[in-house]
């Protein structure tokens, strides 16, 4: 015997947060309902859960916009980073995320490091183009310049 549950978390094999899904009767009743993962699928419930949905994307569409705007922001933006050299003008070390994170702190912008996108690490001087992932659909680039103390 199945039973129609709506997922209020994502649950592994199952569904995603929000999906109507049919599961076996005492697998609803016995865990996903106790544990607060899912819950039945009444009309109320179902209500709930679309009006839950509207609310989410049209947060989700406010925050990509603001990123847009942050990307366009740092699209002009050039930072430099200063850094030790030998005599042969090689870099003691490489220019970390942290580096750049810093950089962009001195130009008003607060940036975590997990968002620095490095391809490879930067050893050399010169001018290179970073990634920063500011939302999972909008990266923008920014304009690093790497040279000597």
């Amino acid at each position: 015997m199945t039973i129609e549950v709506i997922l209020l978390k994502d649950v592994q094999d199952i569904g995603k947060t929000g999906e109507l899904v049919k599961v076996k009767d005492g697998f609803a009743r016995n865990f996903l309902i106790p544990k607060q993962m899912a819950c039945q699928a009444t009309s109320a419930n179902l209500q709930r859960i679309a009006q839950e949905k509207t609310k989410k994307a049209a947060l989700e569409e406010k925050n990509k916009k603001q990123a847009e705007e942050l990307a366009a922001k740092l699209a002009k933006v050039a930072c430099s980073v200063a850094v030790e050299v030998n005599d042969l003008e090689k870099l003691y070390g490489s220019v970390s995320d942290l580096d750049i994170v810093r950089a962009l702190e001195l130009e008003g912008y607060s940036i975590d490091k997990k968002s620095i996108i490095l391809e490879k690490p930067i050893e050399e001087l010169g001018i290179y183009e970073v990634g920063i992932k500011l939302h999972p659909e909008v990266t923008a680039k920014l304009r690093l310049w790497v040279t000597k103390k």
